[in-house]
């Protein structure tokens, strides 16, 4: 399985420490600055997804597409950085649904229900380790 989720941090830690990528909901409100967006998450919250070390590369092999321009911290955007802030907005989630629904790679129902419940937010971030 690509996508862990945990029900508290200790949990998480227990299965892998801190060797994840975070997939993580943008609570920033609707039309905050995007320098403002990209440079506030945080990580390690509890209703997050997350992919483990170990997997990053089955994650790539089946979503390095779908997840193509996320904006990075200084703005520029293109294939997800595993060391950085990736941020897509809601109108980008809207394709990244249609995307995952279409091709249905390795454990699409998991991050498509994931994302799915995330609509009401301004959109997600894929934080690197």
């Amino acid at each position: 399985m690509i996508f862990h989720s945990f029900k508290n941090q200790n949990a998480r830690r227990t299965f892998g420490g801190s060797a994840f990528i975070e997939i993580q909901y943008c609570t920033q409100k609707s039309g905050t600055e995007l320098k403002k967006i990209v440079n506030t998450s945080r990580h390690w919250i509890d209703n997050s997804l997350y992919i483990y070390f170990d997997d990053i590369d089955s994650f790539f092999a089946n979503y390095k597409k779908i997840f193509y321009e996320g904006t990075y911290q200084n703005l520029h955007s293109g294939e997800v950085d595993i060391f950085g802030i990736n941020y897509y907005s809601s109108e980008q989630l809207k394709n990244i649904l249609f995307k995952i629904e279409a091709q249905k790679p390795l454990d699409y129902m998991v991050i498509l229900e994931w994302l799915k419940n995330g609509e009401n937010f301004n959109g997600f971030y894929i934080l690197g380790i």
